[in-house]
């Protein structure tokens, strides 16, 4: 195997645990690893990627800003992307910034930077039109975020209308939602007084509290709201420099950082750096660091961005805050795919303003690297404020009855074999639905909202129905009696009958959303629509060897060797029988034309401003399977642009530029001529 292979299957495998630990950590607010572990895992993707441009995939996690959008909320698309910000660790790497930053400039001079606390919050879009408070939404993925305008409005920092008179027609402002540490002590006091669950940090708290569907929760949280930039507004507002803007925000109402500072020169921002990190302790707010900006706008534009972030703007990362304590014990979770975590249960240690007394030890490999033996002193860091870690032992404190960590050979709580399969650092129970902690969380995924999307079916009923014996596997969903259901804790006749009428409308799917629904490692969401886009029924898909798998887009050898693993199983085979028989079906799928034959082939579209009659979603789909490709920038490759309601830049860009431009009617025209020969094919 060449380089080059190496590198695709490394770039492969991180790109799938990127875009998982962005789904926990944005989607689920539920992180399982530390800041600084998934910085070194995007670093690593980053360098590869720079080494082996060809690589660099659309979808990758480096050319993307978080999460998605959640289906609680109404999805808001932004009309000038959220984009995140490339980090800096080290005095080297923030000097190697400010070089790019003159170089490309092509100036000697210093540079005049404006100097921000990076809070650790949430970040907010507020949407003002005539001055008044319209629309508020997450950033989500950077292109679409989630409207929670209601709940925003309960803020006492955001203003519900501007002051003064000097407002532009449009306004958005955009600025960090966050939790005071003062407020973020009394809630958990309070939830602590109350047998309530604590939240595990301020961003976490602010999170939550954002996301709650009831607003009189979200009003009763001691949320704070700070402003640090503009996204669209009127022509001809801004100022020259970013500076300010800010002051601009500031007459209009809004809160900004008492911190803020404009410096000169590389030394000016490191002083700045030094002096705020000394006094991280002693702020009223927690912060992770320092964003720095070209304060020039016109230096900002000739700079430009990259496609996930400006090249005119870095966010210089504090240290991970580090404490010492003792190594009790290591226990052992069980994941839904088998998969055995070791726990360190720590003597409890105050560490970046919290109590820790757990830390995640990731793996087997983990373990071997640290030497980590139990009794030992150890260093805990709690890496961006998520999840503590064990970082290393201090050896010399190292006691005489300290013992080894030992994986269990059995799992702990079926009893089943464990293995550990070459080149993986995970062991793994081969227990399968047989063990009760995979079968619940197999249960959970399966009744998922983007598998079979069983609705009243949540994680506290599926673990009541196998913790009862009533569900031992997937097709006992389906045996499911009114009354037997009707006795569990909180349900009643109504709700049972309810969740078995939504039992029985799941069976209605799609082959894409029952081939996630399994659970199979690795394949998720898209990779499941590749799947069975590409074999269209299940029966080629089971029978496909490696070979054929490996044709399939967006599967891998790793993924390729899951699914052959999976379908040779009898047990799996068994179920996934059971539960066809139990009336589990999908619409048959046509065979994808060749791309080439597609009446848009090689047509770039850009889709602009808001539709009324689908969704920009669904008008992108549509367009895709006509073989477009569609795009976020307006270029001179741009053969088309939709436009439509409150267009703004990408509309004038395209006029410029002489590019055919069409409104809503006009793409619906052009769908449905285009997609009648498709269907007839």
């Amino acid at each position: 195997m060449n380089l080059q292979q190496q590198a695709a299957e490394e770039i492969a495998q991180l790109s799938a645990e990127l875009n998982h630990h962005n789904h926990l950590y944005y989607v689920l607010d539920q992180p399982s690893i530390p800041d600084a572990e998934y910085d070194r895992l995007m670093r690593r993707l980053q360098a590869l990627e720079a080494e082996f441009p060809d690589l660099v995939q659309v979808d990758s996690p480096s050319q993307r800003v978080g999460g998605i959008a959640l289906d609680s909320f109404k999805q808001v698309q932004h009309v000038v992307p959220m984009l995140s910000l490339d980090n800096a660790f080290d005095d080297e790497e923030f000097s190697a910034f400010n070089r790019r930053v003159r170089d490309r400039l092509k100036v000697e001079a210093e540079i005049e930077y404006a100097c921000e606390p990076k809070l650790d919050g949430i970040a907010l879009s507020l949407r003002y039109e005539k001055g008044f408070l319209v629309q508020a939404a997450t950033r989500g993925d950077g292109q679409t975020g989630e409207e929670i305008t209601q709940n925003v409005r309960t803020i006492g920092s955001v203003p519900l209308r501007l002051q003064g008179d000097n407002w532009p027609e449009v306004l958005e402002v955009r600025g960090e939602v966050y939790m005071p540490k003062a407020g973020f002590e009394r809630l958990n006091r309070l939830a602590l007084e109350n047998g309530e669950k604590v939240f595990v940090n301020p961003r976490n708290a602010a999170a939550g509290s954002l996301r709650q569907l009831d607003s009189k929760v979200t009003a009763s949280r001691p949320l704070e709201f700070c402003a640090y930039s503009m996204g669209e507004v009127s022509e001809g507002y801004l100022p020259a420099r970013h500076s300010e803007m800010l002051q601009q925000l500031s007459e209009l109402g809004f809160r900004l950082n008492p911190e803020l500072q404009v410096v000169s020169g590389v030394q000016g921002c490191l002083d700045y750096y030094r002096a705020l990190g000394a006094r991280r302790n002693e702020l009223p707010f927690e912060i992770d660091g320092i964003v720095f900006k070209v304060n020039h706008f016109e230096l900002q534009k000739q700079l430009g961005f990259v496609s996930r972030a400006p090249r005119w703007a870095i966010a210089y990362k504090f240290p991970a805050q580090e404490e010492m304590t003792r190594l009790n014990d290591v226990e052992f979770q069980v994941g839904r795919t088998g998969a055995i975590t070791p726990v360190a249960r720590l003597a409890p240690v105050y560490v970046g303003g919290v109590t820790v007394s757990n830390a995640t030890l990731h793996n087997a490999d983990e373990v071997a690297r640290l030497g980590v033996m139990v009794g030992d002193m150890v260093i805990v860091r709690r890496a961006g404020d998520v999840i503590p870690q064990i970082v290393s032992v201090v050896l010399e404190k190292r006691p005489a009855d300290a013992s080894p960590v030992l994986f269990p050979a059995v799992c702990p709580v079926c009893g089943s074999e464990t293995e550990r399969a070459e080149g993986e650092a995970v062991v793994r129970c081969a227990g399968g639905l047989v063990c009760a902690a995979q079968r619940k969380e197999g249960i959970k995924h399966f009744a998922s909202r983007k598998a079979l999307d069983v609705e009243g079916l949540g994680d506290k009923l599926v673990e009541l129905l196998v913790d009862q014996n009533l569900v031992n596997g997937l097709p006992d969903l389906f045996h499911l009696q009114v009354e037997q259901v009707a006795a569990l804790e909180r349900m009643g006749p109504k709700s049972a009958q309810n969740l078995l009428d939504a039992l029985n409308k799941s069976k209605k799917t799609t082959l894409a959303r029952f081939i996630y629904a399994l659970g199979i490692r690795e394949v998720g969401e898209v990779t499941a629509n590749q799947l069975a886009q590409h074999f269209t029924n299940l029966e080629s898909l089971i029978e496909a060897d490696e070979t054929a798998l490996l044709a399939v887009p967006d599967v891998g050898p790793i993924v390729a060797h899951h699914l052959v693993t999976f379908f040779r199983q009898p047990h799996n085979l068994e179920s996934i029988k059971a539960l066809l028989a139990e009336g589990i079906e999908w619409p048959a799928i046509a065979p994808k034309p060749a791309a080439e034959t597609l009446p848009l082939a090689e047509q770039i579209i850009v889709l602009t401003g808001s539709l009324q009659s689908l969704s920009r979603d669904e008008a992108k789909a549509r367009l895709q399977a006509l073989g477009a490709k569609v795009t976020g920038s307006v270029s001179k490759k741009t053969h088309l642009v939709v436009a439509g309601e409150a267009a703004g830049s990408k509309l004038t860009k395209a006029e410029q530029l002489g590019i055919p431009v069409l409104d809503e009617a006009g793409l619906l025209a052009l769908l449905a001529q285009q997609e009648a020969p498709v269907l007839q094919d």
